[in-house]
């Protein structure tokens, strides 16, 4: 019987069509899992049930040669799991990245194959076939180069201030219209590689100048429109080998992608247009010119003070940053929580959109800590309450709390929303130093009358703060 359905082609063909609607039903599910902090690991395990059975279905009913199949898959699920185990909270932006960047490169060599393997289209067929190629390659192209610059700066390989070169958008669209010109010649050619060996050159050169052209403090918008970017290449990929799931799956990472992007430009005060056009971003670890630089004092604070006035409190709001997530003190956080929690003072998070270096950062870290998930509130939902807040916590955050993005009109985050904890009765940030944040914007937070300043490495800090309160307690 079995043997009788897989021999059959039509019966094998129905069968992959049935797996593959059941995947995509599964990726859909995925998909509304991770909308949500407490869901997120049951969509992460619909993700990881789909793709099984999208790669299963694959194998069973499309592949020919399973020793090439088996030599290709083992190494890279070794070195892929390798890799992904050694990666540290803090490096994942860059991981994410990355991987953008081999789901670009995919869809270049996908193209490349499908358009170098000969086959029997004519007429309309062909032309719309050619298509495909050649705008998955476009895209493909740009999402490689794009997420190794990408990639670079959140490394901090490459410098995170923007790439102003004059005329940058006229640049851009010269090379857009100069690719269209090399598809029309693609299309009209017998021998189209030399136009398509040259357009991918140039994608690639607009994937780097794009990427290039945005500043540190949009990174986060920058990892979220490269895992559009990766969607879509994905789907073009898919009509290039007429692969349904394929084409299915990469329009429900690009549309996701773009979404959250619009969503973050929205929390940034960014226009989605202008991030993906490139260009904005300061100029990266200096004060801009044209802003109002910061006046007053600075009040430093200790850790015993620090302690004083979280125990003495009622109220009291913590704003993790990046901060946080490279001194690894999340897990610290959450003891500190547990301890305050138990001395009935009320605790709760405030996390901004954009805070970290990628979408979800700061949630994602918390979590790895088991801080309960109804403490951890977006920035709507809690910013009307620093007003009776006796003590809003800062860790590591920096731009997401610059009240000059609500006071100083020449700002370069001029209008983006921020957490206001300059309203809370003290403010206590933990700090290096003075330095500016990776948008290279000063903050005048730090020079308000009840603001203090707890130097030092946040680890160590919160480390001693934890421990006097569990001295406190015995």
């Amino acid at each position: 019987m079995f043997n009788d359905l897989f021999s059959n082609p039509d019966s094998a063909r129905n069968l992959l069509v049935v797996s593959y609607i059941v995947a995509s039903a599964f990726f859909i599910l995925s998909l509304s899992g991770l909308s949500n902090p407490e869901t997120s690991r049951r969509g992460n395990l619909f993700g990881i049930i789909g793709m099984s059975i999208a790669f299963v279905a694959t194998a069973v009913f499309r592949v020919n040669d399973y020793g090439i199949l088996i030599a290709v898959i083992i190494p890279a699920v070794i070195i892929g799991a390798v890799l992904a185990a050694r990666v540290a909270m803090t490096s994942m932006p860059e991981l994410v990245a990355i991987l953008h960047s081999f789901v670009g490169v995919a869809a270049v060599l996908v193209g490349y194959g499908s358009y170098l393997q000969p086959n029997k289209l004519a007429g309309a067929e062909k032309s719309i076939h050619e298509i495909e190629v050649f705008v998955g390659v476009f895209i493909g192209a740009i999402t490689f180069t794009g997420s190794i610059v990408a990639f670079g700066k959140l490394r901090a390989l490459i410098s995170s201030k923007p790439l102003m070169l004059p005329g940058r958008h006229l640049l851009n669209l010269v090379m857009m219209l100069v690719c269209i010109g090399l598809g029309y010649q693609f299309m009209n050619n017998p021998n189209g590689l030399t136009p398509l060996l040259i357009m991918t050159a140039i994608a690639g050169v607009i994937g780097v100048h794009l990427v290039a052209a945005i500043g540190g403090g949009d990174m986060p918008v920058v990892v979220s429109m490269l895992n559009s970017y990766s969607g879509w290449a994905a789907a073009a990929a898919g009509f290039m080998l007429s692969n349904d799931l394929l084409i299915v799956t990469g329009a429900l990472v690009g549309s996701s992608g773009a979404i959250l992007s619009a969503i973050m430009c929205k929390a940034m005060n960014r226009s989605f247009i202008s991030v993906i056009a490139g260009g904005f971003g300061t100029t990266g670890g200096t004060a801009p010119a044209e802003g109002t630089q910061p006046e007053g004092e600075v009040t430093p604070i200790s850790v015993e003070e620090t302690v004083h006035l979280l125990t003495e409190a009622r109220h009291v709001i913590i704003v993790p940053g990046y901060g946080m997530a490279v001194a690894q003190a999340q897990h610290a956080v959450a003891e500190i929580t547990k301890l305050l929690r138990k001395r009935g003072i009320e605790v709760r998070f405030g996390i901004h959109p954009v805070a970290g270096r990628l979408p979800g950062h700061m949630n994602v870290l918390l979590a790895e800590a088991k801080v309960p998930y109804d403490i951890v509130l977006e920035m709507d939902e809690i910013n009307e309450d620093f007003p009776e807040t006796d003590v809003a916590l800062i860790i590591g955050a920096n731009d997401t709390v610059n009240p000059a993005a609500l006071d100083d009109p020449n700002s370069p985050i001029a209008g983006m929303p921020v957490l206001e904890v300059w309203k809370a009765q003290f403010s206590i940030v933990m700090k290096r130093g003075m330095a500016s944040g990776y948008a290279g914007v000063e903050n005048p937070l730090f020079f308000k009358e009840n603001n203090r300043m707890l130097f030092g490495d946040a680890k160590k800090n919160v480390d001693a703060i934890l421990a006097q309160l569990i001295d406190s307690k015995k």
